[in-house]
């Protein structure tokens, strides 16, 4: 199964990213756009796990503790690929969500997991093959405070991308 740990969203949170989605969806001429149920900020991306490696990840996530903390969502910005560009809203710098990611990260390469090396960027996907003249740039900040993080399941269930928590911790210290 395809894994990934994330924040997940309240429905306010929510209803403010779908309308940033929107707006961009109305300013571009194509683009695979995100689902409002697969809207979340991820912490680590897996790939593909078996059940022994679920077991070990969902003990990683118990055994990481962190207070609730705020995330503030402030720009609107993209990576760039040929086929047209992955926009998103990022999450203001943050030094606890900086730290969840690093002790996150850590206990699982110590877990004997192989991760991606390259910066983090907090941010949430708007949508994929984005063809647009719009440009990165600063918006009016929103957000949430954080209590919990879920790891994922990514699936194609009746052609349509899928994610669905399965398991939950809070990290509460």
């Amino acid at each position: 199964m395809r894994l990934f740990i994330a924040i997940n969203f309240n429905e306010s949170t929510k209803s403010r990213l779908l309308g940033l989605r929107d707006e961009l969806k109305s300013a571009s001429a194509s683009g695979d756009f995100s689902l409002p149920e697969n809207l979340h900020l991820t912490l680590v991306f897996l790939g593909e796990c078996s059940e022994t490696q679920a077991s070990v990840i969902k003990s990683v996530m118990d055994a990481v503790s962190f207070e609730p903390f705020d995330i503030l969502i402030d720009h609107i910005g993209r990576f760039k690929r040929e086929d047209g560009g992955i926009w998103w809203a990022g999450a203001h710098e943050n030094k606890t969500l900086s730290a969840l990611h690093a002790d996150l990260t850590d206990k699982l390469i110590d877990a004997g997991f192989e991760l991606e090396k390259r910066r983090y960027s907090p941010h949430i996907t708007l949508g994929r093959r984005i063809v647009t003249n719009g440009k990165p740039q600063a918006i009016e900040a929103f957000g949430e405070t954080a209590h919990t993080v879920d790891l994922m399941k990514s699936e194609r269930i009746g052609g349509r991308l899928t994610y669905t928590a399965i398991h939950s911790a809070n990290g509460k210290m």
